[in-house]
C-alpha cells in the first residue's frame, strides 16, 4: 500500500470492469481501490440467495484479478469484525484508514445509491467525485435530448438511433436486410422434441465455496435455492458463457425467444444479462460478437437482430426511462391497484401450471426469461390488480440480473402499466389463450384454458375480462383496446355476469 493515498476509488458490486470510468485515469502506484460487502445492500430487498452469492463471489474474484494487475485493494468482507453494515459507514472508515485526498467512484446504477452518495459527499472532509458510467451506449444527456418534445417515447425509434450510432447491422444508412425489426418472425411456439442446449455451468472454486457457506449462514431465510450454484463469477467465465451461447443457442434464439416449455428452463436464451449488468461483459462487445455470427453465416438475421435489440434497444431504453423519470416513477400506479402480492409468488403453491412452473424455476435458478416475466407472473399480477410497488419489489428481489434501473421500468412500466403508457401503448394483458399458444403449460394444468366461467376455468380468462371491465374508464380512449371492448360489449349480459362472478371468486381466493 502506498504511504500516501491520492485517490480512494470505490468500486460497487455491479461495476466489475477494469475499464470502469473510475479506474481509467487512476494510478495503481498512488491510488487505492475500495470494495465492500455490506448487509444493507444485501437486504434492502430480500435478494435471492443465488444473487447475493453471485455478486459477493464476483466481487472477490474481481478484487483478486486487479490486485494481480498491480492495484492496491482495500476489501471489506461481510463478516469482518468492524464492518458497519452500510456503504456510508465503510466509506467513512476507509477515509480514516487511508486519509486520501479525494474519493472517485462511477455513478451508481440506482437512484437510491446515488442520493446516498450525494448526501455523504456533504459530510466527508474530502471531495467525492462521481464519474459518468460510460459502459452504456447512450448517456443521460443523449437520452434526454432524444426524449425532449416527443409525445410518445417508443423504444423502436430510440433503437434505430442506437443502430445508427453503433453501426450494428447497418448497411450504410440502411438496416441490414432492409428492415429494422424482425420481431414478427420471433414468435414461434416451441415443441418438446427440439434439441435444446444448456447454458455454461461453472464449478465453484474455493472463493465461491466460501461465499456459498457465508450466504447459507447469513441469508438462510432469503428466497431461493442457493445450490446447485453454477454461475460464472469471472470475466473469463463470462466470456466462455458468451461463446457457448453463440455456438449452441443463438441460431435458434430468434425463432423461439417468446416460447415457453414446462420441461425447459432456459430454451435458447443466453442468460448473459447477469454478467452484463454486473460489468463482467461489456454490452457492445457482446453485440459485436453476435453480429459477427450473422456476417459469418452462422446465425440468421432474425436471431441476431432480435438479440441485439434487447441490448442496445431495450436495455439502453429502460435505463433512459429510469433516469428521466426518477424519483417519482417508483410511486406511479395508473390503475390504482392495491391488492397484496399473492403468497404463492414466494412459495409456488398454486394449481396454475404456468405460474407454478415459472415461480419454481425462479426459486431454483434466480432466472426466468422475458416472456415468462411479462406474460405469466407479470400478466397475472396486472389482471389481479396487485399493487405495482409490491410487484416491483418482488422482481427486484428474485432475479440475479435485477437492478432497479433495468427492473423498475420493465416491471412497473411495461408489465404493470403503472406509468399509464410512458413505456407501452397498451397494457400487456392477456387471457389464457396466449399461454396456450406460446407454451405447453396448459396441457399439464388442472384448469381448462378454453373455459371462461366456473371452477375449472383458467383463471386468466375471467380475470382478463374483469380487468377490462373495472378499468374501462381508464382504457376506453386507448385505440389499441377498442377491439376488445367491442367484443365485451357484444357478449350477452348473462355471460358477462358469469365471467365477473367467476373472476370475483378467483380474486377472493387470493
Amino acid at each position: 500500500m502506498p504511504s500516501t493515498i491520492r485517490h480512494l476509488i470505490l468500486i460497487l458490486g455491479d461495476q466489475l470492469s477494469p475499464a470502469i470510468s473510475s479506474l481509467k485515469n487512476a494510478n495503481p502506484k498512488t491510488d487505492c481501490v475500495l470494495m465492500v460487502e455490506v448487509q444493507e445492500e444485501a437486504t434492502y430487498v430480500r435478494h435471492h440467495k443465488k444473487k447475493i452469492a453471485f455478486l459477493f463471489s464476483a466481487m472477490r474474484h474481481f478484487a483478486k484479478q486487479i490486485q494481480n494487475e498491480g492495484w492496491h485493494i482495500d476489501y471489506v468482507y461481510l463478516d469482518d469484525t468492524d464492518n458497519t453494515g452500510s456503504l456510508q459507514g465503510e466509506i467513512e472508515r476507509a477515509v480514516v484508514r487511508h486519509t486520501p485526498k479525494r474519493i472517485l467512484t462511477t455513478e451508481p446504477g440506482e437512484w437510491r445509491v446515488l442520493q446516498a452518495m450525494r448526501s455523504l459527499s456533504e459530510l466527508l472532509p474530502i471531495p467525492l467525485e462521481i464519474l459518468e458510467d460510460d459502459r452504456f451506449i447512450a448517456s443521460h444527456e443523449e437520452f434526454r435530448t432524444w426524449a425532449e418534445g416527443r409525445k410518445q417515447l417508443r423504444m423502436e425509434y430510440f433503437y434505430r438511433g442506437m443502430r445508427r450510432k453503433t453501426g450494428l447491422l447497418m448497411n450504410g444508412d440502411l438496416p441490414e436486410g432492409g428492415k429494422w425489426n424482425y420481431d414478427a418472425e420471433n414468435r414461434k411456439p416451441a415443441k418438446t422434441d427440439l434439441l435444446i442446449p444448456s447454458p455454461l455451468h461453472t464449478e465453484p472454486d474455493d472463493i465461491t465455496s466460501d461465499v456459498l457457506k457465508l450466504v447459507s449462514e447469513r441469508f438462510a431465510d432469503h428466497f431461493g435455492d442457493l445450490e446447485p450454484f453454477w454461475f460464472g463469477v469471472t470475466r473469463n467465465q463470462a466470456l466462455a458463457a458468451l461463446d457457448q451461447f453463440i455456438e449452441s443457442a443463438l441460431p435458434s434464439f430468434g425463432d423461439y425467444q417468446d416460447a415457453m416449455l414446462k420441461e425447459e428452463k432456459f430454451l435458447f436464451h443466453s442468460l448473459l444479462s447477469v454478467y452484463i449488468n454486473a460489468g463482467l461483459l461489456n454490452p457492445l462487445e457482446v453485440c459485436r460478437q453476435v453480429e459477427m455470427a450473422y456476417f459469418s453465416g452462422y446465425a440468421p438475421l432474425n436471431a441476431v437482430e432480435g438479440y441485439i435489440r434487447q441490448i442496445i434497444g431495450w436495455r439502453e431504453y429502460v435505463r433512459g426511462i429510469y433516469w428521466l423519470n426518477m424519483p417519482d416513477y417508483v410511486n406511479l400506479n395508473f390503475f390504482e391497484n392495491t391488492r397484496k402480492l399473492p403468497d404463492f409468488y414466494w412459495t409456488a403453491d398454486t394449481e396454475m401450471t404456468c405460474l407454478r412452473s415459472v415461480i419454481s424455476q425462479t426459486r431454483e435458478e434466480a432466472h426466468a426469461h422475458h416472456i415468462q416475466r411479462l406474460m405469466v407472473t407479470g400478466n397475472f399480477a396486472l389482471l389481479a390488480g396487485v399493487d405495482p410497488a409490491q410487484v416491483h419489489e418482488w422482481y427486484l428481489a428474485v432475479y440475479a440480473d435485477a437492478y432497479e434501473w433495468v427492473e423498475l421500468p420493465n416491471t412497473l412500466g411495461m408489465s404493470q402499466f403503472g406509468d399509464g403508457g410512458v413505456m407501452s401503448s397498451k397494457p400487456y394483458a392477456a387471457s389464457g389463450n396466449y399461454m396456450n399458444k406460446m407454451s405447453n403449460y396448459c396441457k399439464h394444468c388442472r384448469y381448462d384454458v378454453k373455459k371462461r366461467t366456473g371452477e375449472s376455468a383458467c383463471p386468466f380468462n375471467p380475470l382478463y375480462w374483469h380487468f377490462l371491465h373495472r378499468n374501462r374508464n381508464k382504457l376506453t380512449h386507448n385505440p389499441r383496446m377498442a377491439h376488445m371492448y367491442r367484443i365485451w360489449d357484444r357478449m350477452p349480459d348473462e355471460s358477462k355476469k358469469n365471467i365477473l362472478t367467476t373472476a370475483a371468486a378467483v380474486l377472493k381466493a387470493l
